[in-house]
């Protein structure tokens, strides 16, 4: 196992300019961005690492995330993008850290959304009653396909009770292995297909897994509609069934 420091970096370690607010508001994008190469042979995807393997990436998330609270940098944005259309400009599997000052734009959403009540918690427990977008339950951790997904097979790794940090001992090993669960039973359904992961560490933590089969075109992009060819509930049953 590698952490090495990212040679493109969008966000780097350099002095914070002037900020400026208004309508052109900008600010230097201070931080640190690093690279977690997954194994020392070479291996295309999350699916092909052992459970050992797994556990050290997690080993690793926690490292860094400790590390980056001890710099100043209180959120660790954790991701994997796997394949081409992803993203990823090498074929080993690796995974991307970009240490944070503060929480992306998309946490501050969520929480403006939960106003008050956790909508992670409200919908694990509607999805566990259902269970028609429920893939794999283990440990306490649950796998699904959520209402809403964004391209087909879009899947979600969550704690089923609320629980606020994914670093604590064991949680993110189980977590990843419920990912690798998943992208093994998109890869029996589809074939090695490109998708992104990222963690959401604030609130309710969670994974998100969003496979690239289709491409995002103006209506996703200019409307914020994202047509999605298979509904959640068949998706699920497709990866109950891989």
């Amino acid at each position: 196992m590698r952490v090495v420091p990212n040679k493109f970096p969008a966000f780097g370690p350099w002095p914070a300019g002037p900020e400026r607010d208004g309508l052109f508001a900008r600010r230097t994008a201070v931080g640190r961005q690093e690279v977690v190469v997954h194994a020392p042979r070479h291996v295309d995807s999350l699916a092909d690492l052992s459970s050992r393997q797994l556990d050290l990436v997690a080993e690793a998330w926690r490292a860094r995330a400790e590390a980056a609270r001890e710099s100043g940098f209180p959120y660790l944005h954790c991701s994997i993008n796997e394949g081409r259309a992803a993203g990823a400009s090498l074929a080993h599997s690796h995974s991307q850290l970009v240490w944070l000052p503060e929480g992306p734009p998309l946490i501050a959403q969520e929480r403006a959304v939960a106003a008050g009540e956790c909508v992670v918690c409200a919908m694990v427990r509607e999805e566990r009653e259902h269970r028609i977008r429920l893939v794999a339950e283990r440990e306490g951790l649950a796998l699904l396909c959520p209402f809403a997904g964004r391209q087909p097979y879009e899947m979600l790794v969550t704690p089923v009770e609320c629980e606020r940090d994914p670093f604590a001992a064991g949680r993110l090993e189980r977590a990843l292995q419920l990912v690798w669960d998943g992208v093994r039973r998109l890869r029996a359904a589809e074939g090695a297909v490109a998708y992104n992961a990222w963690l959401h560490s604030a609130g309710h933590w969670h994974i998100e897994l969003v496979p690239r089969i289709t491409v995002f075109a103006s209506l996703e992009l200019g409307a914020g509609y994202y047509v999605n060819t298979m509904a959640p509930e068949s998706a699920a049953g497709v990866l109950r069934e891989a």
